[in-house]
Protein backbone atom coordinates (compact mmCIF):
# COMPACT_ATOMS: atom_id res chain seq x y z
CA UNK A 1 0.00 0.00 0.00
CA UNK A 2 1.21 3.51 -1.03
CA UNK A 3 0.63 6.72 0.82
CA UNK A 4 0.59 9.85 -0.52
CA UNK A 5 2.42 12.05 1.56
CA UNK A 6 2.41 15.59 0.96
CA UNK A 7 4.14 18.67 2.24
CA UNK A 8 1.58 19.17 4.94
CA UNK A 9 2.39 16.18 6.48
CA UNK A 10 5.67 16.59 6.64
CA UNK A 11 7.93 17.30 9.52
CA UNK A 12 10.01 20.80 10.13
CA UNK A 13 13.35 20.85 9.64
CA UNK A 14 14.03 17.77 7.18
CA UNK A 15 14.82 17.83 3.69
CA UNK A 16 12.44 16.07 1.55
CA UNK A 17 12.67 15.07 -2.53
CA UNK A 18 9.39 16.15 -4.33
CA UNK A 19 8.13 13.29 -6.77
CA UNK A 20 4.57 14.69 -7.95
CA UNK A 21 3.03 17.86 -8.00
CA UNK A 22 -0.67 18.04 -8.41
CA UNK A 23 -2.42 21.05 -8.95
CA UNK A 24 -4.95 20.51 -11.65
CA UNK A 25 -4.03 24.14 -12.50
CA UNK A 26 -0.97 24.51 -15.51
CA UNK A 27 -0.23 28.62 -14.46
CA UNK A 28 0.31 27.32 -10.90
CA UNK A 29 2.44 24.30 -11.86
CA UNK A 30 4.26 26.48 -14.60
CA UNK A 31 4.47 28.91 -11.29
CA UNK A 32 5.94 26.23 -8.58
CA UNK A 33 8.42 25.67 -11.55
CA UNK A 34 9.49 28.83 -12.06
CA UNK A 35 10.73 28.92 -8.25
CA UNK A 36 12.28 25.67 -8.82
CA UNK A 37 9.59 23.31 -7.18
CA UNK A 38 9.50 20.06 -9.43
CA UNK A 39 10.05 16.61 -9.26
CA UNK A 40 13.57 15.07 -8.13
CA UNK A 41 14.24 19.02 -6.62
CA UNK A 42 14.68 18.87 -2.55
CA UNK A 43 12.66 20.79 -0.52
CA UNK A 44 13.02 21.71 3.21
CA UNK A 45 9.62 22.24 6.04
CA UNK A 46 11.25 25.23 7.62
CA UNK A 47 7.99 26.07 9.33
CA UNK A 48 4.68 25.04 9.95
CA UNK A 49 2.39 27.62 10.28
CA UNK A 50 -1.84 27.78 10.78
CA UNK A 51 -2.74 28.98 7.41
CA UNK A 52 0.36 26.83 5.40
CA UNK A 53 3.82 26.50 6.04
CA UNK A 54 7.05 28.20 5.13
CA UNK A 55 9.47 25.89 2.79
CA UNK A 56 13.17 26.51 1.52
CA UNK A 57 13.82 25.43 -1.95
CA UNK A 58 17.40 26.35 -3.85
CA UNK A 59 18.65 28.61 -0.98
CA UNK A 60 15.12 30.32 -0.99
CA UNK A 61 12.63 30.33 1.65
CA UNK A 62 8.85 31.07 0.24
CA UNK A 63 5.14 31.07 2.30
CA UNK A 64 3.41 28.72 0.83
CA UNK A 65 -0.65 27.85 1.73
CA UNK A 66 -1.56 24.70 3.20
CA UNK A 67 -3.88 23.60 -0.28
CA UNK A 68 -0.86 23.98 -2.25
CA UNK A 69 1.48 21.68 0.63
CA UNK A 70 -1.14 19.07 -0.32
CA UNK A 71 -0.15 19.57 -3.89
CA UNK A 72 3.11 19.01 -3.48
CA UNK A 73 3.78 15.14 -2.69
CA UNK A 74 7.01 13.94 -1.30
Amino acid sequence: MVIDVTLKDAAQGNEYVIKEIVTGDEELEAFLFSLGCYSGETITVVSHLKGGCVVSIKDSRYNIDNQLAQAIKI
